[in-house]
């Protein structure tokens, strides 16, 4: 694991990079502490499968019905 500061990152941002995409894990640390971990980005070339939740979520008729407190509530009028 590579650690570098913002410093760092900000002037050598090509060679972090590269070091990341060799598989190199890189934190950016401020003041010592870890603050964010450059990656490789993975681009998804499968799409995800539709369907795959079907038959297994029931949705209620009146999901989307609020009671007429809370509408009014939300139109602003008084209880």
């Amino acid at each position: 694991m590579h650690t570098a500061n913002i410093h760092e990152a900000k002037s050598q941002l090509s060679r972090l990079i590269k070091m990341a995409i060799a598989g190199e894990e890189v934190v950016i640390s401020k003041a010592g502490k870890p603050i964010a971990k450059l990656v490789p980005y993975l681009d998804q070339t499968t799409p995800r499968p539709l369907g795959v939740w079907r038959g297994k979520v029931k949705i209620a008729e009146d999901f989307d019905q609020l009671p007429s407190d809370l509408t009014n509530a939300f139109q602003g009028e008084a209880p």
